[in-house]
């Protein structure tokens, strides 16, 4: 059956396709980051698709040069934390640096040398990520140390301390993302090393302690969403065969290979909750011919249907989790906010 979506509106927003094929920065409720060579926007759904599509804050990048990390903004917009190639350091919406982490330089080679300049970027696209806790008070940062080893850090928001560390001694990334589950409590780390491929691990600080779990266990699987209500998360497997909806300890709860789809049919990267009851997925063929179509599901993984859009729509959506996503197309840069039409 075929699911046909209903346009609730359009935005003409230069680079919004950051928005839909970038990595997802949370930024509280409602919210998208949206960053550009010289800061991080704001924009919240509900004003964007209003005809004010203004931004409701916005962090002055502190290294304008490097755009590679993934960073993060506060729940309540109070202050943004950028993943740089040395340092994470937060920042007020007034620009004022408010603290900063120095750490080792996510270039290729160990020990390679530096001008001493701040804004200097060094050789490599290799990067960590940042993540902002539900209630503000910590800052879980993947950075990598002086001898060229990387680890996960749980920092004091109000001054960037160190309160935790967790040595990643297997990873070697490439890049990585970070998501927290709607427990407030638990943060999923997946970490990106390209054909070397995924490494994905769960955390959860108590008290003056912080347990780690490793998710997973050699399967190779890339994060790419969390439920919006529920203690549950979406990975797809680094060669995009198939979907599967997981417990927070890493137990498969259900899983869709794209072959039932049809033949040749792969997920793509992008998938995530359209709405507490379903996800919204990317699927193609293995030729490409048909380009890439979007596809529901219910909450348990089991196919709906493909999504049918009132005029041609391709490439990337971001689930939005209220029963909304969005696509952007690049033809005008027009960002389009979706729906299941009600039959």
């Amino acid at each position: 059956m075929t699911i046909t979506a209903q346009l609730l509106g359009s935005v003409r927003l230069p680079g919004a396709a950051d928005l839909v094929d970038g990595p997802a920065r949370a930024a509280g409720p409602d919210g998208l980051a949206l960053r550009r060579a010289d800061r991080l926007e704001v924009h919240r759904v509900p004003t964007l698709f209003s005809g004010a599509p203004e931004p409701a804050a916005v962090f002055p990048a502190p290294w304008p040069g490097w755009d590679r990390g993934v960073d993060a903004v506060a729940p309540d917009l109070a202050f943004a934390v950028f993943a740089g190639q040395r340092a994470v350091r937060a920042v007020g919406a007034d620009g004022r640096t408010l603290w900063e982490y120095r750490h080792g330089c996510w270039g290729p080679v160990v020990d390679h040398p530096h001008t001493g300049d701040d804004q200097e970027v060094c050789y490599g696209l290799e990067h960590g990520s940042v993540l902002v806790s539900a209630d503000g008070r910590l800052v879980w940062a993947h950075v990598v140390g002086e001898d060229g080893l990387e680890r996960w850090v749980v920092l004091d928001a109000r001054d960037g301390g160190e309160i935790g560390r967790i040595p990643l001694e297997d990873s070697a990334a490439a890049g990585s993302h970070q998501l927290a589950l709607p427990d407030g409590e638990t943060v999923l780390l997946c970490v990106g090393m390209g054909q070397d491929g995924v490494l994905l691990y769960a955390a959860r600080r108590d008290g003056t302690t912080v347990a780690v779990r490793d998710l997973g266990e050699g399967l190779d699987r890339i994060l790419v969403d969390v439920h919006p209500a529920h203690p549950r998360y979406l990975t797809v497997d680094h060669d995009c065969h198939d979907l599967r909806l997981h417990a927070p300890d890493g137990t498969v709860l259900a899983e869709r290979d794209a072959e039932d789809l049809g033949d040749d049919r792969r997920w793509d990267y992008v998938a995530g909750f359209a709405g507490p009851d379903t996800v919204v997925a990317v699927a193609e063929t293995g030729g490409h011919e048909d380009g890439p179509g979007h596809w529901l599901l219910d909450a348990d993984l089991r196919p709906l249907g493909p999504v049918a859009y009132p005029s041609p729509v391709s490439g990337y959506l971001r689930p939005l989790g209220d029963d909304t996503w969005l696509t952007h197309d690049r033809t005008n840069d027009t960002l389009s906010r979706w729906t299941r039409a009600v039959p």
